[in-house]
């Protein structure tokens, strides 16, 4: 409710004040050009009431200058001028001075590429690429075909007998991890 009754004061103040220049307004001599016939003669203009003095000082819009009489070009004060933080003018211009900078360095390193830095640390890097996918698919083969192996033998066998099977499976097993270390041996390499 305070702040209510605070803006419909605040209100009727500018009405009022508005009311007071508008009679000011009206009260002050308009002022019409001299007509310049011989007929008539030169009356020196009254001086100005204090009432024409009051509204040529204080009667200006907020565009108008009464210094220049004309309008209001720019601002009294820069909006930055108590803001802390940087423009984007102001930070543009660094960061443009920042790649002068780097330019200039880079102008005078002078060395231009290093081509042992363009290598790779291992040059046969690619090879290694190009030969993993197709040892995937023959690892993937030779997987297959051991098992493949493996059956055959416990098929034959059981087929000749029991007793020799428990010796071959031993000697198969080992066989499979013999195997399993060479590769893990050649993948080191």
């Amino acid at each position: 409710m305070s702040s209510h009754r605070s803006l419909t004061a605040a209100a009727d103040e500018r009405k009022a004040r508005l009311a007071k220049l508008k009679s000011l307004k009206r009260k002050a001599p308009s002022q019409e050009p001299e007509e310049s016939s011989e007929t008539h003669a030169r009356t020196p203009s009254p001086p100005p009431s204090p009432s024409t003095e009051i509204a040529l000082t204080h009667l200006s819009g907020r565009n108008y200058d009464p210094l220049s009489k004309g309008p209001k070009l720019g601002f009294e004060a820069p909006p930055t001028l108590f803001s802390s933080k940087p423009t984007l003018e102001e930070q543009a211009e660094a960061v443009a001075e920042e790649v002068r900078r780097k330019a200039k360095e880079e102008e005078e390193d002078e060395k231009g590429v290093d081509l042992f830095t363009l290598q790779p640390k291992k040059p046969n890097w690619d090879l290694k690429r190009d030969l993993e996918r197709k040892m995937e698919m023959l690892g993937a083969r030779t997987d297959n075909a051991v098992a493949r192996l493996v059956r055959m033998r416990i098929e034959s066998a059981q087929k000749t007998g029991g007793g020799e099977m428990g010796m071959d499976g031993a000697v198969l097993v080992e066989g499979v991890k013999l195997r399993q270390r060479e590769n893990e041996d050649a993948e080191m390499i």
